[in-house]
């Protein structure tokens, strides 16, 4: 399977056979950098946020999910959406936010979205098996860059991929991506990457968590 990341917290996942999921389409106007999607089999929405939900950016789609449930596509991909909170006070500031665990070709991939509630023990147990973990590190409108560390430390996952940040033209009150990665060593740091291209026998022999950082596709 590949991962490309478009930017903010929208990612295209392509599984080995062909069938696609993007994650999150945002606005490009409020975010304030560009986005645009090809046509693809699945779109996930954690919530109804226009940077989270902007199907109007993607040419054409055959599928969305934007609940929680247990979702299958084709036979192929496994789709499990859980239901959280966007903010630390169930909910009370900023609604209901779904996190999305994605199974394709043997690899477990969750998808954090505007997580902003803290950590638990029951949270953790319900996402439970975690192999690339793709999670929000610019506080304010989600956990910041030590909840989401913590969240790394108790889900263990083999890849961590940051998201939610701010880059250039990133007109969001976010913070960058440098606080987060300060907290791995550097030996575990990948930056400057396209995309990623992964397999079930990848996540056989190393099971140190890496840290990947990738550049966002250009619109």
């Amino acid at each position: 399977m590949k991962i490309k990341w478009l930017g903010h917290s929208s990612f295209m996942l392509t599984e080995s056979t062909g069938i696609s999921v993007l994650t999150d389409p945002f606005d490009p106007e409020m975010v304030g950098y560009g986005f645009s999607a090809p046509s693809v089999d699945i779109v996930t929405s954690s919530h109804g946020h226009a940077d989270h939900n902007y199907l109007k950016g993607v040419k054409s789609y055959k599928q969305v999910y934007d609940a929680s449930g247990k979702f299958e596509y084709e036979g192929r991909v496994h789709i499990t959406g859980i239901q959280s909170f966007h903010d630390g006070e169930e909910g009370a500031l900023r609604g209901k936010n779904t996190i999305y665990k994605i199974g394709m070709d043997g690899v477990n991939i969750c998808h954090m979205g505007d997580i902003g509630e803290p950590c638990s023990p029951e949270l953790i147990e319900r996402l439970l098996p975690v192999d690339v973990l793709m999670i929000p590190v610019g506080g304010n409108y989600t956990i910041d860059a030590e909840l989401a560390k913590e969240y790394v430390d108790r889900l263990m996952p083999e890849i961590v991929i940051p998201m939610h940040y701010k880059i250039k033209h990133c007109e969001l009150d976010i913070d960058k991506v440098e606080p987060f990665v300060r907290m791995f060593d550097d030996e575990c740091v990948e930056e400057d990457l396209d995309e990623l291209d992964l397999d079930r026998c990848d996540f056989d022999e190393n099971k140190s968590t890496r840290l990947v950082l990738l550049n966002k596709q250009k619109s």
